[in-house]
């Protein structure tokens, strides 16, 4: 499994969730130079990974880059370094201690369904966007 990611830069995300939807779309708009994959935290690709890094309870966003594995505010700080303009200045709240950092996360990830919605299936990409997500 860790040749499969081991030069890859990986997002996981809630595919039912229309908050992260909206943020793989963010993202992929914003993107600098196209390195990031996606895929779902329920694909199969997204358990594996997630039974890799023993997360298996994981409803956070997780990037897994350089063969490590990121979760919560440290994910999505660390996406902002992949993104144009100023947005990769975001990175610059890692100096905030996490707890501080994963509260502020994790009452939006508690409340995401309820301000945002759930689909009921899981984004399906279009062609020009298929090869990035895995």
């Amino acid at each position: 499994m860790e040749h499969f990611f081991k030069n890859k830069s990986i997002v996981l995300f809630d595919g039912y969730c229309n908050l992260c939807d909206s943020s793989v779309q963010f993202v992929l708009n914003h993107e600098k130079n196209q390195e990031l994959l996606f895929t779902s935290l329920q694909s199969e690709l997204g358990k594996q990974l997630l039974n890799y890094f023993n997360l298996n309870n994981a409803e956070s966003v997780i990037l897994i880059e350089n063969n490590k594995c990121y979760s919560q505010s440290s994910a999505a700080l660390r996406i902002t370094r992949y993104l144009k303009g100023a947005y990769p200045m975001l990175f610059l709240f890692i100096i905030v201690p996490p707890f501080i950092r994963n509260w502020v996360y994790n009452y939006i990830a508690k409340n995401r369904y309820k301000w945002y919605g759930k689909k009921d299936h899981c984004m399906i990409p279009n062609e020009h966007l298929k090869k990035r997500f895995i």
